[in-house]
């Protein structure tokens, strides 16, 4: 993969520019569902080649640029949490995701993080995901997760990961089916994707300001690669948002692969700041 850094494509190891602090300014009032929240897409898959590379940066490089939302993908093998995507094991288990995160969230406690945990591979689970789900959270967690249904105020997840979970048998976070997902990662046409991306930003700007929007600009296809893919879309998604006068717009939640600095920067900075 050519190494490429710009304003709204970064595919290098070291981001462009550090907001670590970024959510300090906020209200404590605040709903997370109120934000605009650049988050990142598969966010520790970086091995696999290029059908199923979503990121370069490590973790605590992306929490530094300012992502505040991460996609965590578990299998359960041998009594832990492995990251995978799809098949691929990507070289981390979820402790050490929990490790880094906190440990984050100790040098930065007005920082809040949204973590989606999900099961991969799903259809081939294992009974035992969700005892050890909880294990996790009571243990490693130790009161520093919002697992909790309701939607919190940035005042109440501030220094706390906050679990969206898709357990059907129990309530261990904000239910994924609660939230409004855009996602169609299954890609034939770039400028659909962009299309779909751009209805589900505007859903966001104007719907109910108590629910949470998720808008997945990425993608995979016969035709197309995760990079491929982010190199058009954040080019779209940064001239889109760069054309909109009004600089508080709630943009929700918006999940990129390979973002860059300027992309991630205009995001954050839609928030109405104290």
């Amino acid at each position: 993969m050519e190494k490429h850094q710009c304003e709204e494509f970064d595919n290098t190891d070291t981001p462009a520019a550090n907001w670590s602090d970024w959510m300090a300014a906020l209200s404590d009032d605040l709903s997370l569902s109120d934000l605009s929240v650049p988050g990142t897409h598969d966010s520790l898959s970086m091995f696999g080649g290029s059908r199923l590379q979503c990121q370069s940066l490590p973790l605590e490089r992306q929490y530094e640029a300012g992502i505040r939302f991460v996609d965590v993908r578990c299998k359960l093998r041998d009594g832990e949490f492995f990251i995978y995507h799809v098949n691929t094991f990507q070289q981390a288990d979820f402790r050490s995701v929990l490790d880094t995160t906190f440990a984050f969230l100790d040098r930065h406690p007005r920082e809040a993080v949204l973590m989606r945990v999900k099961e991969e591979y799903a259809f081939f689970g294992s009974s035992g995901f969700t005892e050890r789900f909880k294990r996790y959270l009571d243990q490693e967690g130790q009161g520093r997760t919002w697992h909790f249904e309701a939607i919190p105020t940035l005042g109440q997840a501030r220094g706390k990961i906050v679990i969206l979970e898709e357990i059907e048998s129990e309530k261990l976070g904000i239910p994924y089916e609660h939230l409004n997902v855009g996602d169609r990662w299954k890609v034939l046409s770039q400028t659909n994707k962009w299309a779909n991306v751009e209805a589900h930003l505007e859903a966001a700007v104007s719907g109910d300001r108590k629910k949470m929007y998720l808008t997945f600009c990425s993608g995979n296809g016969l035709f197309t690669t995760p990079e491929k893919l982010a190199r058009f879309i954040n080019t779209c998604l940064y001239q889109y948002l760069k054309s909109r006068s009004d600089p508080t717009i709630r943009w929700g939640v918006v999940i990129m692969d390979f973002p860059g600095a300027e992309l991630i920067r205009m995001i954050k900075d839609s928030n109405a700041r104290t």
